[in-house]
Parts: structure tokens; sequence; C-alpha cells
């Protein structure tokens, strides 16, 4: 068991490090809020996280199939990319913000657009439906609920870990920039926003 919960740490520090839409738009707001900004996107991200976890160990994703249940969330979640991409186009127009974040900021936005990213993508159920067939590679012959809770509870460890991590390396870019180099982020981020948002879409319609 020691075993399967290192492996899931691992697992989980790879699939948080590839880039992605919560990386990106906590990037973005990160540069304006600071490490808490980003911080809190990080951790809006876990909710979703944390449900396609238990819906995919669950093995209810046939439900998600269905075109009346995946049609809906796609369109949500591409629409909610696409509108993201487009605030970051305009926060390129503007000026860098001040290397000290606002500390009247609200977080709850930042934490409800990182849960509704992750909430809103139903592919990280597909993750998780082969997650459950890999525990029985990592020396786990017959999976119990156990086994999964196991794998589970090292998977969101270094979640959590990673939120850190990440909201940190961008605290420290933040500190660092001017305002070229603000532009090219936030054309990047818009970029990379408007890409998921097409694939999600894509994804929905014609997969």
């Amino acid at each position: 068991m020691i075993e399967l919960f290192f492996s899931a740490m691992a697992l989980g520090f790879l699939f948080n490090a590839t880039p992605g839409a919560i990386f990106t738009e906590s990037l973005r707001r990160g540069l304006q809020g600071g490490f808490s900004s980003a911080l809190y996107v990080q951790f809006g991200s876990l909710v979703g996280d944390l449900t396609w976890a238990l819906l995919g160990l669950g093995g209810v994703a046939a439900l998600f199939e269905i075109a009346a249940i995946k049609m809906p969330m796609a369109l949500f979640g591409g629409l909610l990319l696409a509108w993201l991409a487009f605030t970051s186009f305009k926060d390129a127009a503007r000026k860098a913000p001040s290397s000290k974040p606002d500390l009247k900021k609200d977080d709850r936005s930042d934490l409800i657009v990182g849960a509704a990213i992750s909430l809103s993508n139903p592919i990280n159920l597909t993750y998780w439906v082969g997650m459950a067939g890999t525990i029985a590679t990592l020396g786990v012959k017959e999976p119990t609920g156990i086994s999964f809770m196991v794998f589970l509870c090292g998977f969101m460890l270094s979640s959590i870990l990673w939120c850190f991590i990440c909201a940190g390396f961008i605290g420290i870019v933040r500190q660092t920039i001017n305002q070229k180099i603000w532009v090219i982020i936030n054309l990047f981020c818009g970029l990379g926003l408007a890409y998921f948002s097409y694939q999600v879409l894509v994804n929905a319609f014609y997969f």
C-alpha cells in the first residue's frame, strides 16, 4: 500500500504539471493578483479533480456518454474558456499591474473560476476511469475500495502540494514582469485558452 501511495503521488505530480487550462488561468490571474490569486484558482481546481476522481473510480463514466449530460457540460466548459480567452486578450491591452497585489481583493472569484473550469471538463473522467485499471499494475492484484482510497489520498496530496508549487512559481514570475512580458504572457494565455475552448467543443460535438 505504501508503494501504491507514492506511485499515486508521482502520477499526481505528472498530471498536474501538464500545462492546461487551469495552469493558463492561474498564470493569467496570478500576474494580476499575485500568489494568492494563482493559489485560489489551483484550490478551486481540486474540487473538480476530487469530483471526477470519485465518479471515475465509482464506475459512473457511462452516464457522461449520454448526450443530454455530456453536451451541456461541454458547451458550458467551452464557452467559459472562450470568455476567459477574451478576457486575457483584453488584459494584454492594459497596463501591467503593480508588483504588490491588492490586499483587499476578493479571492472567491478565483476559487469559483478554478472549480468551474475543472468541473466542466469531463475529459478528466476518462483519466480516472483509466486509473481504475492502472492500480492493478502498481502492485495491487485485486484492487479493493481501500486500494482506491489509498491511491486517491496519494494523488490528492500531491495535487495540494502542486497548488503551492505552481502559485509560488507564478508569484516569482510576477516580481520580474514588465509591460512587454505582461503583453506576451496575456496573449499566450489567450491563445492557449482559446485552443482549449476549441478542443472541448470539437471533442463534444464530433466524438
